[in-house]
């Protein structure tokens, strides 16, 4: 185990178990826990942060440390259905409902112990958190999106992010799934997105898009919002923070752009220092990581 999973190893949410009992420290990988932070006098202000499609919520915690040290927040971060597992069994089963419920539980707890409460994710977890935002009236916080999937980017041959999204709503999904080993050399993800998964993101996107339709310049989406996006992001398309920005409010909306120049990937953008194995680099950090976080101090 590394110094830092034994630094966090003390957060891990051993009453997430209790409520998701197809989790269990015997069936997660090391790394790859449910984490909850809470302070000894419960604090005014709590955040729930969630992981993207096929990671977990160890891509989350350096954010959540600044949230829970710095800026004294409770900190919950869910682990999503079919994720995190050391038999994984190609992700057969997976839910968007059952996300949604992992995602409220988190909300449910938070709120349990204090009065303000943010949400906020990377990736699918951002886009979960959009919804949950839009939806749930425990929410009455900020929203913080990091590369958030609220668009899938297009593709070669110039397949366009909604004829993607299409196909993975579509019988398609299944028959396009090779089913490969997800598990990987990266320790905290798994080694590929499952179609399965894929699925899913794509059924909850079109639920969102359905719900910033609801929004305008006259009827906005009220609550306070930080999207952080790389302009040289290949997964989520910026415009699609874009689309929820021109229906927000705009003096409680920040939009922390990442330049191209700085090369910073989809997943990267949540990581203070990068993923490494046997000396070889998975996933590269972001070098703006500290500039981020000054941002959010500011923001929040």
């Amino acid at each position: 185990m590394n110094q830092f999973a034994q630094e966090t190893r003390q957060y891990e949410w051993l009453g997430y178990y209790d409520r998701f009992s197809y989790f269990s420290p015997e069936k997660i990988r090391e790394g790859c826990y449910p984490r909850v932070m809470e302070h000894t006098e419960a604090p005014e202000k709590a955040i729930v942060l969630v992981h993207g499609l096929s990671d977990s919520p160890y891509f989350m915690t350096a954010i959540g440390d600044h949230f829970y040290k710095n800026l004294g927040y409770n900190v919950y971060m869910p682990l999503l259905h079919c994720h995190g597992l050391k038999e994984p069994m190609g992700m057969e089963g997976v839910k968007l409902e059952e996300w949604k419920a992992n995602v409220s539980f988190a909300i449910k707890s938070a709120a349990s112990q204090s009065e303000q409460i943010s949400v906020g994710g990377l990736s699918t977890g951002g886009t979960l958190s959009f919804h949950m935002a839009a939806t749930k009236q425990k929410i009455n916080g900020a929203l913080y999106l990091f590369s958030a999937a609220l668009d899938l980017a297009g593709g070669p041959l110039g397949v366009t992010g909604e004829l993607k999204e299409w196909l993975l709503r579509s019988f398609l999904a299944d028959i396009l799934d090779k089913n490969n080993p997800l598990i990987g050399d990266n320790p905290y993800r798994y080694g590929h997105i499952d179609m399965d998964g894929a699925r899913e993101l794509a059924k909850l996107i079109d639920e969102t898009d359905s719900l910033i339709e609801r929004y305008s310049p006259k009827d906005p989406f009220s609550k306070r919002v930080f999207a952080a996006h790389s302009e040289c992001d290949t997964t989520a398309e910026i415009s699609g923070i874009e689309k929820l920005q021109k229906v927000s409010v705009p003096d409680r909306f920040h939009f922390h752009r990442i330049p191209k120049q700085f090369g910073v990937s989809h997943a990267s953008v949540v990581l203070k220092d990068p993923i490494s194995t046997g000396g070889e680099v998975l996933e590269k950090q972001n070098p703006q990581f500290d500039e981020m976080m000054a941002a959010i101090t500011d923001f929040a």
